[in-house]
């Protein structure tokens, strides 16, 4: 009798103990182990299942173990509700840490880029909802609003200045206005007394700087030559020359010419530079703040003209007298004349 007690004792132990090594076991998985092959992200949108998050986590092989993730998402109440947002998962997290993420919302800031060449609204638009939860029918919307534009102090016609292209950290779900908020915080943050001091110094207005910056924007892709267009404008500005600049020419037909032409040069626009003196009313482009730094602090020299290099390299000759800019535009066009001829042999 002793003996058998011993026995079911021993059974009912060894139940016990590997019931406790399982529960340990399986603790451990949840809430310590390393939960997934590699580091990933993970986007919720609103209408975003449960469901359909923990079979992202697990597609192609992501998480270490389905039914961990499940154990988690029924302990942590992640199947109740997840909230939407932009979720790097880390290899390194546990399954209980992504589903206490996912339920309560511990979403990270993510990086909206604006960068490159932004000349039309609709690019703009795109460029933010690609990185953003918004759609680009809202940012369009958005950039087309009188009402909502004037309380930043813009317009639909100037709404380019407010833009300053760089890299934004704020959450991926952020509305319409906190995108909004964050470039005029940027831009109020930008325009520093010294540099509304070195604006001044130009005599330009901030609003200026921004529609001469995206000019120079829109005749280089040159840094190094920022500066010098920056400056053969604001010598033509100065001498009441009219600046007859072809960028503004392409706003006037929409960026849909190929060649600026001397038929082009006509069209009835107030950003027709070639038939109005002085500044556009407003950007052509996003500029960059390398151009606007351009406008600010300008290369000081003599130079009237420019015209592209006939080594075709995306740069430019420079001229201070018009028969020089001439030799110059001559240059520039045997150069064309012969590449034409030797790609229609």
């Amino acid at each position: 009798m002793k003996q058998k007690l011993i026995i079911s004792f021993s059974i009912i132990a060894a139940v016990l103990l590997g019931i406790g090594l399982t529960i340990g076991a399986l603790w451990y998985i949840d809430n310590r182990r390393p939960g997934f092959e590699s580091d990933f992200v993970v986007y919720v949108y609103p209408d975003t299942t449960p469901d359909s998050v923990l079979d992202e986590l697990c597609a192609e092989g992501r998480a270490l173990s389905r039914r961990s993730l499940e154990r988690c998402f029924r302990r942590i109440g992640t199947y109740g509700g997840i909230k939407p947002g932009y979720y790097p998962v880390k290899k390194s997290y546990p399954s209980v840490y992504v589903a206490r993420m996912l339920a309560f919302g511990w979403q990270e800031n993510c990086s909206l880029t604006l960068s490159g060449t932004l000349r039309s609204k609709a690019r703009l638009a795109k460029v933010i909802s690609s990185q953003m939860m918004v759609d680009s029918l809202s940012v369009a919307t958005a950039l087309d609003d009188e009402i909502f534009l004037a309380g930043y102090g813009f317009t639909p016609e100037n709404v380019f200045a407010l833009i300053l292209p760089d890299t934004y950290k704020m959450y991926w779900t952020a509305s319409i206005k906190e995108i909004f908020d964050r470039f005029k915080k940027e831009y109020d943050k930008f325009w520093t007394p010294e540099r509304v001091a070195l604006a001044q110094k130009q005599g330009l207005t901030k609003m200026e700087v921004s529609v001469l910056a995206s000019i120079v924007a829109g005749e280089t892709l040159q840094a190094d030559e920022f500066p010098i267009i920056a400056g053969v404008y604001l010598n033509r500005l100065h001498k009441g020359i009219k600046l007859q600049a072809d960028p503004t020419i392409c706003f006037c037909f929409d960026y849909s010419l190929n060649r600026v032409l001397k038929r082009h040069l006509s069209v009835e626009s107030p950003y027709n530079t070639y038939k109005y003196a002085g500044l556009p009313p407003a950007p052509i482009n996003v500029p960059s703040k390398a151009c606007l730094e351009a406008v600010l602090s300008p290369a000081h020299h003599n130079y009237i003209f420019f015209c592209a290099s006939p080594d075709f390299n995306g740069r430019h000759l420079f001229a201070a007298t018009y028969q020089e800019h001439l030799n110059n535009a001559r240059a520039f066009q045997r150069a064309l004349d012969k590449k034409m001829a030797e790609k229609n042999s």
